[in-house]
């Protein structure tokens, strides 16, 4: 706060005071100081206007650049997901009068054989996601140690993950059919037609070649999200590594796996969730047809062809259940299962830090 004001004369000087944050300044003497005085006054809440106006400049930069993500992620998220808590409790199509029934959804969700038997399904997606982290960490890892054609692999893996899901399960329809691509590389190799499984009509593998379409179209994303993690890592660790005569595996196993282990629990969980929501292959492919429907299939033909709106909701609302409390089992067992002592170590010492500094202020 700065002020200027006159608060006494003596015979024929004037002394003015000035205050600035709260302290006095006095100064005494003719009118040339007077205005001296004055003028520094002035200075300063010149000053202080514009330090005021460029904090308000920020505030609002940050409020008008928040205000239309905010806006449209209230709008087409926040409220559906209110609006569809509410649907679950009621009996109800898209169209036509609504009565509300409580917890019956949620009742009919747990007593519905074919709901819970679609979550086994998942778990053929969960088995790929296992092999398509697996094959994404080899490849990041070979590519890490500067691989002829780097780029070329690179962009060869990433690139199934920009097509749309829609277009990959056509791809993948006429692929797996019968007689067509697969049938035939296989009867180049002198296998006979008949002796070839239909690969999506068998329920002892049609599971397994959906899956199969997701680790193709997966890996390449997780190689890239792996590969931006190693590369974050110092490559004088992986010469003093050699210097010590490790080889790749001791580098990759003492190394780049401590290194990454937070992008690899976040792939983890990404690829649990979206297997445990898989839906574009089934429904493309197979329609759901043949033990194929996943959670995600059969929520939709409650939703669209019976439509059963209130039960799916349900549904809905009962699956991220479930993926909140896979999310929250994952994350508690890799920080017990793989915690080395260091992290505690370093809580110590930060903790050792801060109560330093507060006795160094005291």
């Amino acid at each position: 706060m700065v002020g200027c004001t006159v608060v006494r004369k003596r015979g024929d000087h004037r002394v003015t005071g000035c205050m600035f944050a709260g302290h006095g300044l006095w100064s005494g003497g003719n009118g040339d100081a007077v205005s001296a005085g004055r003028l520094s006054c002035e200075k300063k809440k010149g000053e202080n206007r514009v330090m005021m106006s460029g904090k308000m400049q920020k505030r609002l930069v940050v409020i008008t650049f928040m205000f239309v993500p905010l806006l449209l992620l209230l709008v087409f998220t926040y409220i559906p997901f209110a609006e569809m808590i509410g649907f679950s409790f009621y009996d109800m199509k898209y169209i036509g009068e609504r009565t509300f029934i409580g917890l019956d959804n949620y009742k009919e969700v747990f007593q519905r054989t074919e709901i819970f038997k679609s979550l086994l399904v998942s778990l053929y997606y969960m088995g790929g996601g296992v092999v398509q982290l697996a094959l994404a960490l080899f490849f990041a890892t070979m590519m890490v140690f500067k691989v002829k054609g780097e780029s070329f692999f690179k962009a060869t893996l990433f690139f199934p993950y920009l097509i749309c899901g829609i277009a990959i399960g056509f791809i993948f329809k006429f692929f797996y059919a019968r007689g067509f691509v697969l049938d035939s590389i296989l009867q180049m190799f002198g296998m006979n037609l008949e002796d070839i499984p239909l690969w999506l009509q068998d329920q002892k593998i049609n599971n397994i070649s959906l899956a199969a379409t997701s680790v193709w179209r997966y890996t390449g994303q997780n190689v890239v999200l792996f590969l931006g993690a190693m590369m974050s890592v110092d490559r004088e660790l992986y010469e003093a590594a050699s210097l010590d005569g490790a080889n790749r595996w001791h580098q990759f196993k003492y190394i780049i796996l401590p290194s990454i282990k937070s992008i690899i629990v976040l792939n983890i969980i990404l690829c649990v969730s979206g297997c445990l929501s898989a839906f574009e292959p089934p429904y493309v492919i197979t329609n759901g047809m043949a033990g194929t429907g996943t959670y995600f299939v059969i929520m939709n033909r409650l939703a669209h062809e019976n439509q059963r709106v209130g039960l799916a909701c349900a549904m809905a609302i009962v699956l991220l259940v479930i993926i909140i409390l896979f999310t929250v089992g994952q994350q508690l067992f890799f920080k017990y299962a793989f915690n080395d002592g260091t992290e505690d170590e370093s809580k110590a010492a930060v903790k050792r830090k801060k109560l330093a500094a507060k006795g160094g202020k005291a």
